[in-house]
């Protein structure tokens, strides 16, 4: 006999010969313990298998026969709406119910089917672990439509009896305890984002949307409402929190325009950082943070958090902090920081007094540097002859103060009038009469200071068409005094509430008046830099006394918060 073909089990054999005949032969299993034999009855020929094991693969396809079996009996009364009978064929028949019934009704899914197998499902080690069936959900559901995922069901063997071992995630492998599938009606709009990607949650800033008619009416929202605006709200089946019905994560949403995000510069751990510092001001603050090297806008922080976003937008006197850029005027006629320059405790213009904050002076002999460093008010008065009544508004423009930036958001950005007598250039020279900043305008003096030259702050970089460039820049023997200066303050005088801190921290105090009263009522400012990081910021109190003692401590809270990122 040339070839032979044999039947596995009993049953009946073809023995093709030379020829091409054939004839049927009856074949005959004896299994004796783990000896099988197999005879061939009628022929003329035969063989025996002997001392051939039981090979542990048959037992394992066995094993997965069953598995599968089980998960399709499981996916039947699953899909049939029997969640309790599905349950009872779980190792957890109580949790079972509650997820299915939860989901079932939840859904009301319609042409539902559970495709189980597929053949490819993964064998219990030999030890007789659990089998990983894999299985697709195929389901309709209503105001969402088509709904398809993959998941995989771990079934064990107790008792002979094989089991769905039950867990949220074989359910929908997203799903967490305490969740459970929901349809829930998804807004189409976009969302603001921060620079990692992550939506934005700063009230002022990222502003309202009305809910109505779906349209942004402050902030971001309303100027990017037609890129966030997509159409009507859709509906779509998202992981929902069980307790609180609130839909966690869309897991497919039906038809409608979804709207483009709007991309901002914040770094989250830098706002959260401003917003803490801020919980501890009592009046109205702001707290906003960029970064030199880029100008990219770091954080913008309000508080109260809502509404007006005096951060961008504010128009306040700026105080003793516009010293920075009357130093850089005074630098720039010759006026050395260790020159002397007397701080006595008033000066008078034409009649008008200017005083120390507390009417405080500076022993004799005391410098330009000391003077910055204190904060002293008579001694930038008593300079006032060594600058023209251009100078201030000109050495601005290196700041890039009172330009057009175009930063993706509304902001305002400084106004340095050219001076019209004597004592609006007194005045001036402090921070007072017609100079006024933003919070955002100061923050980016300290960063000239910091980078040596402007670069135009940014919130949304996407929408930036024309980014304003100073007309000059400053020179950098007066960018090398200035940075010293500003140390100093911190060292030796009245940024003293940061003197402790890691970084070379980098400061300049003020105290604005503003309004008609007698004595006047007064905002309270820090800004600065630090010089072992990428990050120049301003803090502003409204009607919050002084920049030293109230402003000081929310800045060191800040830098505090920072840390290491």
């Amino acid at each position: 006999m040339d070839t032979e073909r044999v039947s596995a089990g009993g049953g009946v054999g073809t023995e093709y010969g030379r020829g091409g005949r054939s004839r049927t032969q009856r074949v005959r299993t004896i299994v004796v313990g783990s000896l099988i034999a197999l005879l061939v009855v009628g022929g003329v020929s035969g063989y025996f298998l002997l001392n051939a094991p039981i090979h542990a693969d048959a037992r394992q396809d066995e094993t997965v026969t069953q598995a599968e079996q089980a998960m399709r009996t499981f996916a039947k009364a699953w899909t049939g709406g029997d969640w309790k009978g599905a349950a009872q064929l779980t190792n957890s028949p109580t949790e079972a119910e509650s997820l299915l019934t939860s989901v079932g009704k939840n859904l009301q899914p319609t042409a539902f089917t559970i495709e189980v197998g597929n053949g490819v499902a993964e064998r219990p080690d030999r030890s007789g672990g659990p089998v990983v069936v894999p299985f697709t959900v195929r389901m309709t559901v209503p105001k969402v439509g088509a709904f398809t995922y993959a998941s995989k069901a771990r079934i064990i063997q107790t008792t002979g009896t094989p089991l769905v071992t039950f867990a949220s995630t074989m359910v929908h492998p997203q799903l967490k305890v305490g969740q459970t599938l929901a349809v829930a009606k998804m807004s189409t709009r976009g969302s603001i984002l921060d620079r990692d990607g992550d939506v934005l949650a700063a009230p002022s800033l990222v502003g309202q949307v009305d809910e109505q008619t779906g349209k942004g009416i402050s902030g971001l929202q309303q100027r990017y409402d037609k890129q966030l605006g997509g159409s009507a709200p859709a509906y779509a089946v998202a992981v929902t929190d069980r307790e609180s019905g609130k839909a966690l994560k869309p897991l497919r949403k039906a038809g409608g325009q979804v709207g483009r995000d709007v991309h901002t510069t914040i770094d989250a751990h830098v706002q959260s950082a401003a917003a803490d510092a801020l919980e501890q001001a009592v009046t109205p603050a702001s707290l906003i943070a960029i970064q030199p090297s880029s100008g990219d806008v770091l954080a913008v922080a309000n508080n109260p958090g809502g509404g007006f976003n005096r951060a961008l937008v504010g128009q306040y006197p700026p105080g003793s902090t516009f010293k920075v850029v009357t130093a850089a005027a005074l630098l720039e006629k010759g006026l050395q920081p260790s020159d002397p320059l007397e701080c006595p405790q008033f000066e008078w213009v034409n009649g008008y007094r200017f005083a120390n904050q507390g009417e405080f002076t500076l022993p004799s002999g005391s410098t330009f540097r000391d003077a910055f460093a204190h904060s002293c008010n008579t001694a930038f008065v008593r300079s006032r002859d060594r600058l023209d009544d251009d100078s201030l508004s000109e050495t601005a423009k290196a700041f890039g103060i009172g330009g057009v930036w175009d930063t993706g958001a509304g902001t305002f950005d400084g106004s340095v009038p050219v001076n019209t007598d004597l004592n609006d250039k007194a005045a001036a020279m402090i921070g007072q009469a017609r100079d006024l900043a933003s919070p955002l305008v100061m923050a980016s003096v300290a960063a000239t200071v910091k980078s040596g030259r402007f670069v135009q702050p940014r919130l949304v970089p996407e929408a930036i068409k024309h980014p304003f460039q100073a007309p000059r820049n400053l020179d950098p023997q007066v960018v090398s005094d200035l940075q010293s200066m500003m140390r100093s303050v911190v060292t030796d005088g009245s940024g003293d509430a940061l003197r402790e801190l890691p970084g070379e921290p980098h400061a300049k105090t003020g105290t604005a008046e503003y309004g008609e009263e007698k004595p006047p009522r007064t905002h309270a400012w820090m800004i600065g830099y630090q010089q072992d990081a990428d990050i120049a910021w301003a803090v502003l109190l409204e009607d919050g006394g002084s920049g030293g003692s109230d402003a000081g401590p929310i800045a060191a809270s800040f830098l505090k918060a920072l840390g290491p990122k």
